[in-house]
């Protein structure tokens, strides 16, 4: 599957209408950014029960605060309509595959028990 640029208009569709999504918050001036970029496409290629998606946080600047990203590139994983996963920093490829067979092997029934599914909500307050 390939990666997609959505906006905030788009982005809860998306994580209600995937399993599991996983999101790049990045701006075009970011160094780490566009050397991280490479390895997401790749790992978006190569796992096409995932939605990969990118976030540009220049234009989309009410969803970055939604979910308080500090620093970019952040990677932010849905699964299930909850955030499992969110840390700053370009991860390397085996991280980010590692990453993402945790994920699939999470049991969800028990995250879901201490955790709030996100609910869309207003892209100006942090859940």
């Amino acid at each position: 599957m390939s990666v997609s640029a959505i906006t905030t208009d788009q982005f809860d569709s998306t994580v209600t209408d995937h399993d599991i999504v996983v999101v790049d918050f990045w701006a075009p001036w970011c160094g780490p950014c566009r050397s991280f970029a490479p390895i997401f496409e790749k790992t978006a290629g190569e796992n096409a029960d995932v939605k990969f998606v990118k976030v540009n946080t220049d234009e989309e600047q009410s969803l970055a605060m939604h979910f308080g990203i500090r620093s970019i590139p952040t990677l932010m994983i849905f699964r299930e309509q909850v955030v499992v996963f969110q840390q700053p920093g370009a991860l390397p490829k085996g991280a980010l595959d590692d990453l993402l067979g945790k994920v699939r092997a999470l049991d969800m029934a028990e995250v879901k028990r201490g955790a709030q599914p996100y609910d869309g909500g207003e892209p100006t307050a942090r859940h």
